[in-house]
């Protein structure tokens, strides 16, 4: 009887993603929504990197920034949405043991990373806005990449710890995953190993890579907030307001969603609102960032227009 458990808990070479599989009559419309999601998501990010690499005018920290973050979103989807497009055509759910771990490896760093960068940049708008005779000596060429190197750095370790952790437990019990990716709380759930120590350090990273970003970002909104209220102009106010409107959307729609999924035990998971919040942050917002920063935008908005071949556009 043993050596059989321990051959249950050794065999697991594949496991099955099942997400979305419960509804056959919704495939065809899943397959084209997500689709079109994911071809917008690719085209508007990269048009987005390519109207700030060839705009001089462009190359400032913020859109620095920007063009790393538009870059993250589309190594985010591609992680994601190609193999639950495969999975949905093919209805072959399968996924290799190691194919799982690299796919949730690459889904923490990348979601780590969009974290740190968004936190970057609202340190970079509170030092524009609240320091703007200093921003160009504080915001240097040199600390944006320190910046943006660290976040790197920072997000890939906090994944790869966790992914080592997880790639020594045992599944002895079904290999189904109720999900439409290799999430940690759904492989969490699957696992007959004692994860007790792997959920104390999940949390601690969430609260490292998680609380603490957004913290940075609500300190640095309420020293923007309260420098704003100091301008006396309706129209300086409505500048500041403009410049950090996108960026606060953007930050509400990704952290709101990830704190409903991962700040919450193992055992009270539920894996219908997990997947709903997870389209959300892994096919919704990495396609609306890029609209979101370009439409209120009218340096951006020039820029795309001339990458695109016109000479001019209206302004708001």
């Amino acid at each position: 009887m043993y050596t059989k458990e321990i051959r249950n808990q050794t065999s697991i070479s594949h496991f099955l993603l099942f997400g979305f599989s419960e509804h056959p009559e919704q495939q065809p419309l899943l397959f084209g929504l997500f689709l079109g999601m994911y071809l917008v998501t690719v085209l508007a990010n990269l048009l987005i990197i390519l109207a700030i690499g060839s705009d001089q005018h462009l190359h400032t920290p913020v859109y620095f920034f920007l063009a790393n973050l538009s870059f993250i979103d589309t190594c985010f989807s591609c992680t994601i949405v190609p193999k639950v497009l495969a999975n949905i055509q093919t209805q072959h759910h399968t996924i290799s043991h190691t194919g799982c771990l690299v796919q949730m490896y690459f889904f923490m760093a990348l979601a780590l990373l969009d974290d740190f960068l968004l936190a970057v940049m609202a340190y970079d708008r509170y030092v524009a806005i609240c320091f703007p005779l200093h921003y160009t000596m504080i915001m240097h060429p040199q600390r944006c990449l320190l910046l943006v190197a660290a976040s790197w750095l920072c997000s890939h370790l906090l994944a790869f710890s966790l992914t080592l952790l997880m790639s020594q437990f045992s599944f002895c019990a079904s290999h189904s995953i109720q999900h439409f990716f290799c999430d940690l709380l759904p492989l969490l759930k699957l696992a007959c190993s004692d994860t007790h120590i792997f959920q104390v350090i999940m949390f601690a990273e969430a609260a490292l890579s998680g609380v603490v970003p957004l913290t940075c970002v609500l300190v640095s909104y309420a020293h923007i907030i309260h420098t704003m209220l100091r301008v006396p102009s309706a129209g300086g106010k409505h500048k500041v307001f403009s410049t950090c409107g996108s960026h606060l959307t953007v930050v509400t729609l990704f952290y709101g969603t990830l704190f409903l999924v991962y700040f919450q035990p193992s055992s009270s998971y539920s894996a219908d609102t997990g997947m709903v919040a997870s389209v959300v942050y892994t096919m919704v917002t990495p396609m609306l960032n890029p609209f979101i920063y370009s439409l209120r935008n009218s340096d951006m908005k020039r820029a795309l227009w001339r990458l695109l071949g016109w000479k001019k556009c209206s302004t708001p």
